[in-house]
């Protein structure tokens, strides 16, 4: 059991998002090692672990309760085994984990578009990534956990030990306890460079073909799809691995792990609402579809470049304005084809600037009774919050999307209805009775999960 210690000081503050489209007041703690998070969660009565924000809604945040900042247990984590594995500390962010196992020949088994997330918001969303029809999702490469449940006690998970926490802590939105400590899987690299393949598509069709095939030809894939336009669906694949040394320049085969991320420039601070009308966005658009090549094979990327490319510029959520926006992530299964051209469809119909749509193939589901991934098409569009007409245009996708037998990302949402939840999860109550076993006193909450009535 933890060490006794005295109270530790807390600041309200008032959190958000990445979308900040929603914001609450919470008493925010700083957690720097296991007994911090042991003392925070035996002496509350309604907490929640955060991370580094990246959730686009109110998965992080926790009105009126205790929010225990992880980024504060983020020691180093030394040499990686020769096997890959590697015990990290559930605050430390994927930014600095890279920064340590890239040079010694490893990358993270699955990465979202982001670096800024931490290894426990990692496991909370059970995130996915360009590699998921090959690899699955982020916890199917953890090995165990440590866990801080309800009372204050550490439990070990495992897909061996424990599995059902581990699977209902997959996924879970942070319900079940606070991830202190994790045992992961790398996958080894011989260069920190990316053979990227580049097509350009002016139409749909073409495009999902060429998905498809992906699916047995690369380790990665991912399409940007351009939803400004109503009668034609523009679109740039890309498609990488990691590269051998051989294909290196010379000068780069010296050090071919080099790896030196680096944000290259700022959003304003203030941005007014109303900068990202459709007018400037489909400008973007066409320039960005423009600038892509028609077809280019094996262009060598940094990881930063191919993996994280919003990551170079800081605080881009900001040029969403003060009202901040809305990332509208679903997936549905491969039968359900007809769903996602209708969704492209309305999406590129309507009114609604999308500056953002990204579309990737997905692989099986695991066993985690809330991870998002199944197989299938996931379709991701970033959308003002206060866009006109946003609102029954996404109360009338999600309905399509659960017909289908699909779902919404959790770790993305901010405005799907509570009745949705049931349908597009079946096995929700299946994860409650777990969760009721490692919290049941209700320790854990947070405005996701009142507002979706996840719990309840």
């Amino acid at each position: 059991m933890p060490d006794a210690a005295g109270p530790r000081a807390t600041k309200q503050q008032l959190l958000s998002g990445w979308g900040r489209a929603t914001r609450s007041r919470a008493e925010v703690v700083v957690v720097s090692s296991k007994d911090d998070a042991h003392r925070t969660v035996s002496g509350a009565a309604s907490v929640l672990a955060r991370g580094l924000g990246r959730s686009y809604g109110d998965q992080a945040t926790n009105a009126g309760g205790l929010v225990a900042d992880l980024t504060g247990l983020d020691r180093p984590v030394g040499a990686v085994s020769a096997s890959g594995r590697v015990t990290v500390p559930g605050g430390l962010s994927l930014d600095a984990l890279l920064a340590q196992i890239v040079p010694q020949g490893w990358f993270v088994p699955v990465s979202p578009g982001t670096r800024y997330v931490t290894v426990g918001g990692a496991i909370a969303a059970d995130i996915h990534g360009k590699n998921h029809h090959r690899d699955g999702a982020f916890c199917q490469h953890v090995e165990s956990l440590e866990l801080v449940i309800g009372d204050g006690s550490t439990l070990r998970c495992s897909p061996k030990e424990n599995a059902d926490v581990f699977w209902a802590t997959a996924g879970g939105m942070g319900l079940t306890g606070v991830v202190v400590e994790a045992r992961l899987m790398l996958k080894p690299i011989a260069t920190s460079k990316l053979a990227v393949t580049t097509t350009r598509f002016v139409e749909l069709d073409p495009l999902l073909e060429a998905m498809v095939r992906a699916d047995a030809q690369a380790p990665t894939s991912v399409a940007w799809v351009d939803l400004m336009r109503s009668r034609s669906t523009r679109s740039v694949l890309t498609t990488g691995r990691f590269a051998e040394v051989a294909e290196l320049p010379d000068a780069q085969q010296e050090d071919p792990l080099a790896y030196t991320p680096s944000q290259r420039v700022a959003s304003p601070t203030r941005v007014p609402n109303g900068l990202l009308r459709s007018s400037t966005v489909r400008a973007f658009n066409e320039a960005w579809f423009r600038a892509a090549p028609k077809h280019r094979a094996d262009e060598l990327q940094t990881i930063a470049r191919y993996y994280h490319p919003l990551d170079g510029v800081k605080n881009w959520n900001r040029l969403y304005g003060p009202q901040g926006f809305l990332q509208w992530q679903m997936v549905v299964p491969d039968n359900a084809l007809g769903t996602l051209r209708t969704c492209i469809a309305e999406l590129s119909a309507a009114p609604t600037p999308c500056f953002l749509a990204v579309l990737k193939r997905l692989g099986a589901a695991n066993p985690a009774p809330l991870s998002f991934p199944l197989q299938g098409w996931t379709l991701a569009a970033d959308m003002p919050a206060q866009a006109r007409g946003l609102a029954p245009l996404l109360d009338r996708l999600d309905a399509l999307v659960a017909e289908a037998g699909g779902r919404i990302y959790l770790a993305k949402d901010a405005r799907l209805s509570p009745d949705m939840v049931p349908i597009m999860y079946p096995r929700l109550d299946e994860w409650r009775q777990v969760r009721a076993v490692v919290d049941p006193n209700n320790v854990f909450s947070s405005d996701l999960d009142r507002r979706l009535r996840l719990t309840c």
